[in-house]
């Protein structure tokens, strides 16, 4: 197989989207999926608890030194940073706010490139800023996968759109369609062929 984590990150509009994201994953999906979602502080726990229910994976928020597991969404917490760490165990922190956001994406996404380089997969969903722009651009520079929510398709789509301009995408999808591009590019054979303004 030649993914072997995938990384997300949604900001305004997230629960719609990963509400149809996650669910739609078959209980068998092999790749760790880890997830910043933008919450506030005080955030209680709720979106981790509500995605686990709906969803045939384990949604769980993230713990420090916790391994990457297959078939596991980690959400990050309130308030932490979330990170991938050399031995791919989880790491996190409370450094100072990237992109005016705790948790960032480009964080998550920069420091799973390094660790995944061309096994990993990147998406940035519906959001309000530029989060996650860099750190697909990053992604792409190590050779994953980075696919993007159709801004048309937003709830938000400054974000999308920001990760358009940042990099040359591979995948420009709606939402739908993105548990099932997933799925396919999990399958044994091939990597999925890259084609410029394809889409799936």
């Amino acid at each position: 197989m030649p993914y072997k984590a995938i990384v997300i990150g949604v900001s305004a509009g997230g629960l719609q989207a990963l509400k149809t994201v996650l669910p739609a994953l078959p209980e068998s999906f092999p790749l760790p999926i880890a997830i910043v979602q933008h919450i506030g502080e005080r955030s209680d726990g709720f979106m981790a608890e509500y995605l686990d229910q709906a969803s045939q994976l384990t949604v769980k928020e993230a713990e420090d030194k916790e391994p990457l597991s297959s078939g596991t969404a980690y959400l990050a917490p309130p308030g932490y940073h979330l990170l991938i760490e050399p031995d791919r165990t989880f790491g996190l922190s409370v450094d100072a706010r990237v992109n005016y956001s705790c948790p960032s994406i480009d964080v998550l996404f920069e420091s799973a490139a390094e660790v995944f380089a061309e096994s990993l997969i990147g998406i940035v969903l519906t959001g309000a800023n530029a989060d996650g722009a860099q750190g697909l651009k990053i992604i792409k520079e190590r050779g994953g996968l980075a696919i993007v929510q159709n801004p048309e398709n937003a709830e938000s789509a400054a974000m999308p759109k920001a990760a358009i301009s940042a990099t040359q995408v591979d995948y420009v999808v709606n939402l739908e369609q993105i548990a099932p591009l997933l799925c396919q590019s999990c399958e044994p054979r091939q990597r999925l062929h890259r084609i410029k303004g394809e889409s799936y």
